[in-house]
């Protein structure tokens, strides 16, 4: 019986991803018109155009390899498999013992590998530019995201995400000054990941200014709706990882029924909200920041997540 609930979360749980992502982004997309005094497109806008691409074959450039047609599907599956492991309304599910922060770190560098071999796949001056760009940026953000898995690690005792949101509800930990510069760190990591302002502009057109843009000119029809879809699970994957480590309060504990559940979707709903408010403020009050000034963003972020990992260290071997 206790298997059966955790499949029935599980699926529960991908269900409720799937049908998120994109209405989180059309939110915020929204958020972000309204706060700059236009009407903005409605929050249902991104399941339209997803509709309109899965309907259209991808068109293809002649020199264009395998990679181009299995990149897609290889990076939505990375992205889909890594949001199974994140929990949003309840703890417990399936997945529960794989859910290891390592391994998210993997399926998500598995995607972006998979988006630079596309961008660079055909040959053409922004794809390669926007992969050069991608991977380099990948080259701050990763080492600061596993800093700040280690810093969990040390607090928790372990690395899987599970039952570090669950050591984090307790609050026995308390508040701490290494957890405040791993969550500013992880914030600035998150940006990153996600392309959004200041490091990248999701809907700019700026050739020389496009990153994760500028590896998807080539793509469209089904592939593109791909990238798209991929793109918006990889958000919500993002804002689901902030609310379980660092707002884990809500969420159903393991073994729970329904009633639970519905606390927790609740709870997981307005996280959400106040996490996409939050952004789409963010986004509207700062401008986006030259190309050669991001890896000193990704490195302030890098060395915060180092001195919180070097203070808890020193910290915990002390006492």
């Amino acid at each position: 019986m206790q298997t059966f609930g955790a499949l029935l979360t599980q699926l529960l749980h991908l269900a409720l991803m799937l049908a998120a992502a994109p209405l989180l982004v059309g939110v915020t997309r929204w958020l972000k018109a309204r706060m700059m005094g236009r009407r903005g497109a409605s929050p249902l806008q991104p399941f339209l155009d997803l509709d309109k691409l899965l309907r259209k074959r991808p068109v293809l450039a002649d020199n264009a390899s395998v990679v181009s047609e299995a990149a897609p599907y290889a990076a939505f599956a990375a992205c889909l498999l890594a949001i199974a492991l994140v929990p949003s309304f309840a703890r417990g599910m399936v997945f529960a013992p794989l859910s290891d922060l390592i391994l998210l770190a993997g399926l998500l560098a598995l995607a972006r590998v998979a988006l630079a071999l596309a961008g660079m796949d055909v040959g053409t001056a922004f794809g390669g530019l926007g992969a050069a760009r991608e991977m380099s940026f990948a080259a701050f953000a990763e080492p600061a995201l596993l800093l700040c898995v280690l810093t969990f690690a040390i607090l928790a005792g372990t690395t899987n995400l599970d039952l570090i949101a669950a050591v984090f509800r307790d609050g026995a930990l308390g508040l701490r000054v290494s957890l405040g510069l791993a969550a500013m760190a992880m914030l600035a990591v998150a940006v990153a990941e996600n392309a959004r302002i200041p490091v990248d502009n999701p809907a700019t057109h700026l050739e020389l200014t496009m990153v994760h843009e500028a590896m998807l000119l080539e793509s469209s029809g089904r592939h593109l709706a791909l990238w798209d879809y991929g793109a918006a699970l990889r958000l919500t994957l993002w804002l689901s990882l902030v609310a379980a480590v660092f707002v884990p309060f809500g969420m159903a504990p393991a073994g729970s029924g329904p009633v639970a559940w519905l606390g927790g979707l609740l709870a997981w709903l307005l996280k959400m909200g106040a996490l996409c408010v939050a952004l789409a403020v963010f986004e509207s009050a700062i401008a986006k920041m030259r190309v050669f000034r991001v890896p000193e963003f990704l490195g302030a972020a890098l060395l915060l997540a180092l001195l919180a990992a070097a203070l808890l260290f020193v910290s915990t071997g002390l006492a």
